[in-house]
């Protein structure tokens, strides 16, 4: 049996958010001494480190929570992880294109500075002047 601070450490996962795991039900509700003190199990450190690994994949804990629910029932078929796993990756390719759109604008900005003053700098003048982008970026980093 660990404690949550030997959890923490092992998974890498902070004691607040071990706990909070625990209050939106991700994490089962610790087993408890007499005098108070949460224990974890073997399993207990396997389904955090599941869930830390989503969370490093980037998966919501929405998403989380139906994958939980597929492992928990492991008779059922993955199609639905599968499918859960292409959300995912469709999300992330989507951001990785906003980001390339955005290193794209910022290498444009940067080679078009004269690297004079501040009167005449190409990137302060694309700050001031969204229209000057090339690329659609207003989503990104708001």
């Amino acid at each position: 049996m660990l404690t949550i601070g030997k959890l923490g450490q092992k998974t890498g996962t902070r004691v607040q958010t071990i706990r909070y795991y625990e209050e939106i039900g991700l994490m089962p509700e610790a087993e408890r001494t007499e005098g108070g003190q949460r224990r974890y199990s073997d399993a207990d450190f396997d389904r955090l480190s599941f869930i830390r690994h989503a969370r490093q994949l980037g998966f919501p804990l929405e998403a989380i929570r139906e994958l939980l629910s597929l492992s928990d029932h492991p008779d059922q078929s993955c199609h639905e992880a599968d499918a859960i796993a292409r959300r995912q990756l469709k999300q992330v390719e989507q951001r990785i294109a906003r980001l390339n759109a955005l290193k794209t604008e910022l290498h444009r900005m940067i080679e078009e500075c004269s690297g004079g003053h501040a009167a005449d700098c190409r990137v302060l003048e694309v700050l001031r002047d969204h229209s000057e982008c090339l690329t659609r970026h207003d989503d990104i980093g708001a």
